[in-house]
């Protein structure tokens, strides 16, 4: 668990330039630091490698946790002395006990200590906040379960166009909207699923946490605060009047056709909130027009972090998992291999750019391929019936031939089997702002 917390969040630095020797010497050189950085391409974690090699210098826990705490990392800090970080009381910093008094335990009985329990989660997301109370850090709040549960009436499940509070479904939660002080909230409540049971799906809410916590852009949705008490694990984001992508390509609840113009600039704000991600080193994992919401002007917001992963050594070099993760029509190659790479973001938006000019869902267990995806190889095929016009929305009436064989050139790159001929976010960004500054010259020609 506290590798878990320290890797995703990059805090491992500041762990190993903090460890010194009795003499008061750094322990560990830049050299070593860049050790550690090469483990995470071998799929390891620098957090256990270096506590295992701290750990054998008879260093105690009393010490890491005073490291923990020296950088902020109360959250950390709990997973080891749990006890310590269980009331508010505990959390503020005393004058009079310090950690190097506590008893003296070895590192290496860490792996003895009770995991936390669900009353410290709360302390946990918060990652250093000296005040478990209403407000986080970064102007993130922390709410009563209760009072989610009045301000969703009761988590309503009809449908809001039934009457109800239920806005959507997700592959682990129920979004429902409700009302904080007069101001429309989207409401995720996270549900343990078989392959996903609550133990699990704490370490998700953990992660989507922190990523929101840290990361802030226009093309990011803005989370609001959350609850984790009674079991329960909420999160609260801003409302998205215009529902997602996925909801408003397919015109449910009789929304009108998105036109060619907005769904270029949806595309482009969902690249430059994935360049955004990519710059802090950041992974999603879960592209798709589902988790691209859009506010009451359609911008485009990025959503659902529970499988971000962080890169541990800075940059956006592959790392490997065990678990493979994500959703299959979007999926590229190598992410169904578990290799986590920026590329496999880039690969699941060219599907998602296929979703924009089609209008199609990208999969259809009645047609022939199934998936969105592999309509290219037909359409590239002149021995086949499917052309490119063909292929185009027939709800979108504004486009014009070139501008979409701009976008489906894109898409197709963005697709290519070997992540490494896929194009990096910024050459994304800078095709698709093309296309859009030919729309407006078009326009002003017009006039």
């Amino acid at each position: 668990m506290l590798s878990d917390f320290l890797d995703s969040q990059d805090r491992w630095r500041d762990v190993i330039v903090s460890i010194r020797k009795p003499s008061g010497e750094l322990r560990y050189s830049q050299h070593h630091v860049r050790r550690f950085e090469g483990l995470v391409a071998q799929g390891k974690s620098p957090t256990v490698e270096l506590l295992n090699d701290w750990g054998t210098t008879n260093c105690t826990v009393g010490e890491l946790v005073d490291i923990l705490k020296s950088n902020m990392l109360l959250a950390a800090a709990s997973f080891l002395l749990p006890e310590e970080f269980s009331s508010a009381e505990s959390q503020q910093v005393s004058s009079v006990e310090t950690y190097s008094e506590r008893p003296t335990r070895l590192l290496e009985e860490i792996k003895a200590q009770p995991p936390p329990t669900s009353s410290t989660l709360q302390t946990q997301v918060l990652l250093g906040n000296d005040d478990p109370g209403l407000t986080g850090t970064g102007g993130v709040s922390s709410f009563l379960y209760s009072e989610l549960v009045r301000v969703t009436g009761n988590f309503d499940d009809r449908s809001a166009s039934n009457g109800g509070a239920r806005i959507g479904e997700g592959g682990f939660g129920t979004v429902y909207k409700g009302f904080l002080n007069n101001r429309p909230v989207a409401v995720k409540k996270l549900n343990p699923v078989d392959d996903m049971p609550l133990d699990k799906l704490q370490v998700q809410f953990n992660q989507e946490i922190q990523t929101l916590r840290v990361l802030k852009h226009e093309n990011l949705v803005d989370m609001v605060g959350f609850s984790c008490d009674e079991q329960h694990l909420c999160i609260v984001y801003a409302f998205m009047a215009n529902g997602s992508l996925l909801d408003r390509l397919a015109c449910l609840d009789g929304s009108p056709p998105l036109s060619w113009r907005q769904r270029c600039s949806i595309a482009e704000g969902t690249a430059r909130g994935l360049e955004y991600l990519h710059c802090n080193h950041h992974v999603h994992r879960d592209v798709k027009s589902a988790n691209i919401l859009l506010d009451e002007t359609f911008v485009a917001k990025i959503s659902d972090f529970g499988l971000t992963r962080a890169s541990a050594s800075r940059t956006l070099t592959t790392m490997m998992t065990e678990r493979i993760v994500g959703t299959r029509a979007y999926m590229a190659p190598e992410a169904l291999r578990g290799e986590i790479t920026s590329k496999s973001d880039i690969f699941s938006f060219g599907v998602v750019l296929l979703e924009i000019l089609s209008g199609l869902p990208p999969a259809d267990e009645n047609k022939e391929p199934q998936f969105l995806m592999d309509m290219r190889y037909d359409i590239d095929d002149e021995d086949e019936d499917l052309t490119l016009e063909e292929f185009v929305d027939k709800k979108m009436r504004d486009w014009e031939l070139s501008q979409v064989e701009t976008m489906y050139c894109l898409a197709s790159n963005c697709l290519h089997d070997r992540k490494n001929r896929r194009p990096v976010i910024k050459q994304v960004i800078s095709e698709l702002h093309s296309v859009i500054k030919n729309i407006s010259l078009n326009s002003e020609g017009q006039k």
